[in-house]
């Protein structure tokens, strides 16, 4: 049995995310930013829904990262 050390779907894409970050890789890094948005916010909406996470300074960190390379990308 392969023992897990990740809690959750979105800590695994973020460990990804991070990664394709470090290798400055913007393709890949797309594409784990939408799968990790979309992990986060399953589930999440409704009639009454009120939004009461906050994203880790992980996540933050990972997103404003993204930005970063995504915006020295179109140059």
């Amino acid at each position: 049995m392969v023992e897990r050390t990740y809690e959750r779907l979105s800590d695994m894409i973020l460990a990804a995310l991070m990664l394709a970050l470090e290798q400055e890789d913007v393709v890949v890094s797309k594409m784990l930013k939408n799968a990790l948005e979309m992990a986060m916010t399953r589930g999440a909406g409704g009639k009454d829904f009120v939004e009461r996470r906050k994203f880790t300074d992980g996540v933050q960190d990972a997103l404003i990262r993204f930005d970063d390379l995504h915006k020295a990308s179109m140059r």
